[in-house]
């Protein structure tokens, strides 16, 4: 698979984090790469609304979620395989406290822990999450799910999972089928969506072998659609 240095994500991440201009497109369309496993290798990636809905799809070169972390029957040092759009939303429209970190929507799947709200299983399938990222030298690629520190008591939405991250578990529509993976959002629910910029990623995250901060790393980027973060596309109305 192929790997963005950590470096290179850091900078990205600083990009990302100060929104550096960038050329707006509606869609973000890239050339395959062979040396991104074919799972992972984002082709296009755009985010619709319709019907009331925001609709994330991203393709990649062929089968989509068929490439999945082997399970090591523990949690500690566990991986997570994602599909993700991180976007220009603050984290205070998806239920957290404002101006938290990189508001990211990702479709994730880890055979070695459940997370899903109030207690659902979802281990076994791949599923959604909001997840807020802040930048960390401590991680492999740059950065992190931002932890909640042991006694804080930070704004929480209510399909947040229990666990002590900035990552919620809403129950929305995805299906991952042939080259696509597909998530539909209500728009009632975040109405900034209608206007936001995105990228797409492919990566892997890895919870820490001793349960310790950074509880959960970004640890090996397999793509970038836009190759540096700059979150150049915009979400539109469906044609």
């Amino acid at each position: 698979m192929n790997r963005l240095g950590t470096a290179g994500l850091g900078l990205a991440a600083l990009a990302l984090l100060g929104l550096s201009p960038a050329v707006m497109a509606h869609e973000i369309k890239v050339k395959s790469d062979d040396k991104v496993l074919a799972s992972f290798d984002i082709v296009e990636t755009r985010i619709t609304t319709e019907a009331g809905k925001a609709v994330f799809r991203t393709r990649v070169r062929t089968d989509a979620g068929k490439v999945k972390p082997a399970a090591t029957g523990k949690f500690p040092g566990s991986e997570v395989y994602a599909y993700v759009w991180p976007t220009s939303l603050n984290s205070g429209d998806i239920g957290f406290d404002a101006g938290q970190g990189i508001v990211a929507l990702a479709v994730t799947f880890h055979p070695d822990f459940d997370d899903g709200a109030r207690g659902a299983k979802n281990r076994d399938v791949w599923h959604p999450h909001w997840v807020v990222l802040n930048e960390d030298k401590a991680c492999p690629g740059g950065l992190k799910v931002k932890d909640i520190p042991e006694g804080a008591k930070p704004k929480l939405p209510e399909t947040w999972p229990g666990v002590p991250l900035l990552i919620d578990s809403p129950a929305y529509p995805t299906e991952l089928k042939g080259d696509a993976v597909e998530v539909q959002v209500p728009l009632a629910s975040i109405g900034a969506l209608a206007t936001a910029s995105f990228d797409g990623v492919t990566a892997g995250l890895r919870v820490d072998g001793n349960l310790h901060a950074p509880l959960l790393c970004v640890s090996n980027v397999f793509k970038v659609a836009s190759g540096n973060l700059s979150l150049p596309g915009k979400v539109v109305p469906a044609r």
